[in-house]
C-alpha cells in the first residue's frame, strides 16, 4: 500500500484502547467532495465510504454521480490515512494534503488504463471517521482478523492447468 506504515501503527497504538466499548460496525461516511474536471471547472459528487472489519486492510469508497454510474474503488486504509498527512501512494491511487499548513483538503488521484480522476476531499471529517476504523481494528493487528489458511488454500486448489 503506501510502503512504510510506521507512522500510522504510532499514531493509533494509543486510541487503539479507547475507554468504552469498542463498536463492533463503523457507519456509512457520506461526503460532498469535488472533482477536478479542469483547471477552472469542478463538479461536486457525493462519495460514501465504508469499512468492513472482515477486510479490514481497505476502505472502500463509492463515488456517486449525479445522473451518472456509480463507481467503486478499493483504498489501502493506511494509504488513505497517510495521505491526509504527506504524499501516500504510487501508481493507481494517491493521496496528499492540499496545503500542509491548513491540513484543511487533501487531494485524491485515481488512475485506471481508461481515465484518471482528482478529487478535493474534506480532511477533518474523513480523518474522524479513519480513526474510527482503528479504533475498530488497530493498526498492526489487521492480519491477525484474517483467514490466511482459507485464502492460500484457495490459491492452492484453484483451477488445475493441464499438463502436455
Amino acid at each position: 500500500m503506501s510502503g512504510d506504515h510506521h507512522d500510522v501503527r504510532t499514531q493509533h497504538t494509543a486510541s487503539a484502547t479507547p475507554s468504552g466499548p469498542v463498536p463492533q460496525s463503523l457507519p456509512l461516511l457520506r461526503l460532498d467532495i469535488h472533482r477536478m474536471l479542469d483547471m477552472m471547472e469542478w463538479q461536486e459528487i457525493r462519495a460514501e465510504f465504508s469499512y468492513d472489519p472482515d477486510s479490514p486492510l481497505v476502505v472502500t469508497v463509492t463515488f456517486l454521480i449525479e445522473g451518472g454510474p456509480r463507481a467503486t474503488w478499493r483504498i489501502g486504509r493506511d494509504l488513505l490515512y497517510q495521505g491526509l498527512h504527506s504524499m501516500s501512494g504510487v501508481g493507481d491511487i494517491q493521496v496528499w494534503p492540499s496545503h500542509l499548513e491548513e491540513r484543511a483538503t487533501a487531494w485524491l488521484q485515481l488512475m485506471s488504463k481508461d481515465v484518471g480522476a482528482l478529487f478535493e476531499l474534506p480532511v477533518p471529517p474523513l480523518a474522524e471517521w479513519l480513526d474510527g476504523t482503528y479504533r475498530l481494528v488497530p493498526a498492526g493487528t489487521e492480519t491477525s482478523r484474517l483467514d490466511l489458511d482459507t485464502f492460500l488454500a484457495g490459491l492452492l486448489d484453484g483451477p488445475e492447468v493441464p499438463s502436455d
